[in-house]
């Protein structure tokens, strides 16, 4: 078990693939943390074949450079390493495509109602919650909850550690697992699904907050803003990055951003937190 060395911070994955450049994802998250939040410390997880491309830049911002052993978990089936790699005692928890606009330390009380706070739903690029069930069916057949892995929140409890050995198992036993859902025909276990067959053994009551239905993020997913899958959604709306507010169709991204579309993250974006520190 990982001594934590501090009480409270933020946590992501930064695998990367053939496709793509998931530590400069990292980089340009962890960016807009420190730009914006006051509690801002980060710790990103990499392969040893990642580690190999952190450079002084990285440094600045990365607090902590968490390695573990190039090793074929599958996509995103290391999700669960989590609870044992963090460094703090209480981690938010997110995907490397998120990005902020403004300080969610507000959250952190209600946080602090569950040992382990996963969102519920998501919100669309008007900032109202998304009614939107296309890439739901398999929740909706198996009644689980509507929860989201692109923001989460644990602490180290022993309610977290059930909650993460639970999805060890589920990630380990996929093919089993798969076979008795409904219409689920995911070769690869996505971590959304298996958090929610999580948070539903553990107790959704133990795992979600629902009078706190703040706790989610725009997700900017295709169907969730009615548009073609095909399509990038840059070229469906007007984006502006506007000294660190994200506007879509001069709507402002006050709820933290999940771009979804790798292509998103622009090099000026980066100069802008680079130059603005």
């Amino acid at each position: 078990m990982t001594r934590h060395k501090e009480q409270l911070g933020f946590l992501t994955f930064a695998i990367n693939s053939k496709e793509t450049d998931y530590l400069r994802l990292a980089y340009m998250q962890a960016l807009t943390v420190k730009h914006t939040q006051k509690n801002n410390r980060y710790a990103v997880v990499v392969d040893s074949a990642t580690a190999e491309l952190i450079n002084d830049k990285h440094k600045k911002v990365f607090d902590y450079v968490i390695e573990i052993p190039n090793q074929d978990y599958g996509p995103f089936g290391y999700e669960h390493l989590a609870f044992n790699l963090t460094p703090f005692k209480e981690t938010i928890k997110l995907e490397s495509d998120l990005l902020f606009t403004r300080s969610i330390d507000h959250w952190i009380n209600a946080f602090r109602l569950r040992d382990v706070v996963l969102s519920v739903g998501c919100r669309n690029y008007q900032q109202t919650k998304s009614t939107s069930r296309k890439y739901r069916k398999v929740f909706d057949d198996n009644y689980l909850p509507d929860t989201y892995n692109g923001l989460m929140y644990f602490r180290y409890t022993q309610t977290a550690a059930d909650f993460f050995n639970c999805a060890k198992l589920i990630f380990n036993n996929w093919e089993t697992v798969k076979n008795n859902l409904l219409n689920c025909n995911d070769v690869y276990p996505s971590t959304d699904i298996v958090y929610a067959l999580a948070a539903k053994i553990t107790g959704e009551e133990l795992c979600t907050v629902p009078s706190a239905d703040f706790i989610n993020f725009v997700h900017m997913k295709p169907a969730i803003n009615n548009f073609d899958e095909d399509v990038e959604f840059e070229n469906v709306f007007v984006s502006e990055f506007d000294n660190g507010m994200i506007r879509i169709n001069n709507i402002n991204q006050y709820h933290p951003f999940h771009y979804y579309d790798k292509n998103f993250i622009k090099d000026e974006m980066i100069e802008y937190y680079e130059s603005n520190g």
